[in-house]
């Protein structure tokens, strides 16, 4: 496939081609021109007579999520495992592709390989989809002539990782949903409903009950600052968010928090344990020194709790600490995981002890996961009829007592 230059002016973009060698065969490919006449050009002067050129879109695709890049780091190394070569395999898993946005990452990356750029350095040109651990472990396959077997445990690592992310997500978007439900079904029950059953009562010309009364003041209340209700509601969550993103001392304090929550903190905690051994073992068995292994651990692990404690760790093996030593001194580990981590260190097999812990964690939070769905059911069908059920016995008593005097 013709290739260019890896200067990439603004004006710049792909165009997919199809034509013609100097044998009569058929061939086709992709190049980064300024214009559909220097694509033809260039292809003339390699020999190729040119039938068809056409510019890629650019737009369009949705969004590269990790679940993208596992798939990919997977067809990869199966690819590179069955003896594919790497440029021809970035090539097959673009154009296999549904995504747009990640076959022109993956073209990207491709021609820049061509250039004689490495891998990994390919990789950390793009720090939004490949984290430092990711291209650590490339690197580390590259130096070792290894690439085939690292990016075969990268990708078990990433889909682990995705599988417990969307297993945590799964347990709290449940509760998060019905919350927002609750709110919405009973905002519109307090503006729309209620003020018809005042009304009426009104024409009773009698005495409310006190619940009544309550509902019909929260009804009113509702009716006249609905734009501020909804207005702060949603402001205060974008800008909960938006500091939560940018503070890092927001981070470390609600991190503190969710690992207190009742019931939720406890499957966040294992979570997090899961991931930390899950990624150090990784690095470890890739042949990654611990001092260097330990600088991807802590953001791996996506608490700043336990990013805190690997900085401490870190600094405490690189003087001649015992890694099980340091990791009891921060007191957030469990002791089945400091007491494996042990045997690992003394018996010369500490990826594989890690590993053990990871799988004993993955597989508690998997559980922990199906006993919170099967405890939140019933607890949102009594949260939700005591609240709907509540408003409606309020509005519906004036009427009860009607009955009674009539």
């Amino acid at each position: 496939m013709a290739t260019n230059s890896s200067a990439k002016p603004a004006n710049e973009a792909i165009y997919e081609w199809e034509g013609k060698d100097r044998n009569g065969k058929v061939v086709r490919g992709e190049l980064r021109a300024g214009g559909e006449a220097m694509v033809s050009a260039t292809l003339r002067r390699q020999g190729i007579l040119v039938s068809k050129v056409k510019k890629r879109r650019t737009a369009g695709g949705t969004n590269i999520k990790q679940r993208d890049i596992a798939v990919f780091t997977r067809q990869l190394a199966t690819m590179m495992r069955a003896g594919v070569p790497l440029l021809q395999s970035f090539e097959i898993v673009a154009r296999g592709s549904p995504n747009p946005k990640l076959t022109r990452l993956l073209t990207d990356i491709k021609q820049d390989v061509e250039t004689g750029t490495s891998l990994s350095a390919s990789f950390r040109k793009h720090p939004m989809y490949f984290d430092a651990l990711y291209c650590n472990l490339v690197e580390a396959g590259e130096t070792g002539g290894i690439l085939e077997a690292l990016l075969d445990r990268l990708a078990i690592y990433q889909e682990k990782t995705v599988a417990l992310k969307n297993k945590i997500k799964s347990a709290l978007t449940y509760p998060v949903a019905v919350m927002i439900v609750a709110f919405v079904v009973t905002a519109v029950i307090m503006i729309f409903v209620v003020p018809s059953f005042k009304d009426v009562f009104t024409s009773f010309g009698a005495d409310l009950p006190a619940p009544t009364l309550m509902v019909i003041a929260m009804s009113e209340f509702f009716v006249s600052y609905w734009w501020a209700i909804f207005g702060g509601l949603g402001g205060g969550i974008y800008f909960f968010i938006q500091s939560w993103k940018r503070s890092e001392k927001m981070q470390k304090t609600m991190d503190r928090l969710l690992l207190k929550i009742p019931v939720f903190g406890d499957l966040l905690y294992k979570s997090a344990v899961a991931r930390w051994t899950r990624t150090l073992a990784t690095m470890f068995a890739a042949g990654v020194p611990l001092v260097e292994a330990l600088d991807s651990v802590g953001g791996a692990s996506g608490n700043a709790v336990f990013a805190e404690a690997t900085e401490k760790i870190q600094r405490d093996v690189s003087t001649g600490s015992a890694l099980t030593t340091s990791m009891q001194t921060t007191g957030i580990f469990p002791s089945m995981v400091l007491q494996m981590a042990a045997i690992g260190e003394e018996s010369g097999s500490l990826d594989h002890m890690l590993s053990k812990a990871a799988e004993f964690y993955e597989d508690e939070v998997d559980e922990a996961v199906k006993a919170l769905s099967s405890l939140m059911e019933p607890f949102i069908i009594v949260f939700l009829g005591t609240i709907i059920g509540g408003i409606v016995v309020a509005m519906y008593l004036p009427i009860f007592k009607l009955g009674q005097v009539v």
